[in-house]
């Protein structure tokens, strides 16, 4: 029996994020909207996350770029996504070009401003 996109998207966030992500996004979220905790597990994780076609570090390395060139007001969000990358493989060097190649089309304020996100999360892993 195939396994529900729910089933699928809770599977993925407890191997590759925090293990109680949906509880962490339910205490924060689902008071004020009903339910966000599941539709992002369900949406984000399990319909996207979970296809076929690419790989969790490219599908990382793509998310990382994206958000970069969505800009600044992104960085809590880019921020993790950087940590995501990273537990799926993706080297430093691989998500500091990902953002870098994002000066092209998002602009050099959009990448300077990633790159200066992932400087915060490398460093912050170096003291942990």
């Amino acid at each position: 029996m195939d396994k529900s996109a729910l089933q699928k998207g809770r599977d993925y966030a407890a191997e590759n994020l925090a293990p109680n992500i949906e509880k962490i996004l339910g205490e924060r979220y689902d008071a004020m909207v009903p339910d966000m905790s599941e539709s992002l597990i369900e949406w984000a994780y399990g319909r996207h996350y979970c296809r076929e076609g690419l790989d969790a570090k490219t599908r990382q390395l793509c998310t990382v770029a994206a958000l970069t060139v969505l800009g600044g007001h992104t960085a809590p969000q880019l921020k993790i996504n950087i940590e995501h990358a990273l537990k799926s493989g993706a080297n430093k060097k691989e998500i500091a070009e990902a953002i870098w190649q994002m000066a092209v089309y998002g602009g050099l304020p959009a990448a300077i401003n990633g790159l200066n996100t992932a400087k915060e999360v490398f460093e912050a892993q170096k003291t942990q």
